[in-house]
């Protein structure tokens, strides 16, 4: 079984209701250390990106992920449109003209992604950040094609190291963007990034479990 093109156009539009979801939650928790506006940024540019799913669900994979990509760049203000951006247009780097994915291409792609944003928003792991989402995800995926997981199998790995990744972000002290302004006065708080990052590993979970 594979990871179809329709497939991901059903995660993306499930992403978005996602964001819709609980957009207020992510705003609660970047009011705490950041903006308050993490939530409200990535409804407005998920939005925008299910407007344009029409135009190109028929294209390959990578055309998609990309265009997602420059749509969140140019919708999403504050830091989130540009390193949600860059984790699409990223990720679709290594899947060139594919219309379906392997584990190990899913693998490749989040972990595309995830170099993009590390090297965006020059974050480290433990730094507060969606990366503390993002690379326990993709360490998950790279130790399941190891072992021949399958792809249900892999995906479901994947989002609990994001999740164990999010609530990891709890006691931290952010390093990187403006919750660093914060200094120690940002533990405490679970960073709002790596939560988003984490619903959009969980979605993928939630969304091919019983397709693929």
């Amino acid at each position: 079984m594979a990871i179809t093109r329709d497939d991901i156009v059903a995660w993306l539009k499930a992403y978005a209701q996602k964001i819709a979801d609980e957009k207020d939650y992510l705003t609660e928790l970047d009011s705490a250390i950041g903006d308050a506006d993490h939530g409200a940024n990535m409804h407005r540019g998920f939005q925008a990106v299910l407007n344009k799913l029409p135009d190109i669900e028929d294209q390959p994979i990578s055309k998609i992920l990309k265009t997602v990509g420059m749509t969140l760049i140019s919708k999403v203000g504050g830091a989130g449109g540009p390193l949600y951006g860059t984790f699409f247009i990223q990720a679709a780097s290594p899947l060139d003209g594919k219309t379906e994915l392997t584990l190990s291409d899913w693998a490749d792609a989040v972990e595309s992604g995830t170099a993009g944003v590390i090297s965006r928003g020059k974050a480290s792991l433990g730094d507060k950040t969606m990366v503390d989402a993002l690379k326990p995800a993709v360490d998950a995926l790279k130790t399941a094609v190891a072992e021949d997981e399958t792809i249900e199998t892999g995906l479901e790995k994947s989002a609990k190291a994001a999740e164990e990744g999010m609530i990891a972000t709890i006691p931290l002290v952010a390093r990187k963007g403006r919750a660093s302004y914060l200094g120690e006065r940002s533990a405490g708080h679970q960073d709002p990034g790596a939560t988003s990052s984490f619903y959009l590993l969980e979605t993928a979970y939630e969304v091919w479990k019983n397709n693929v």
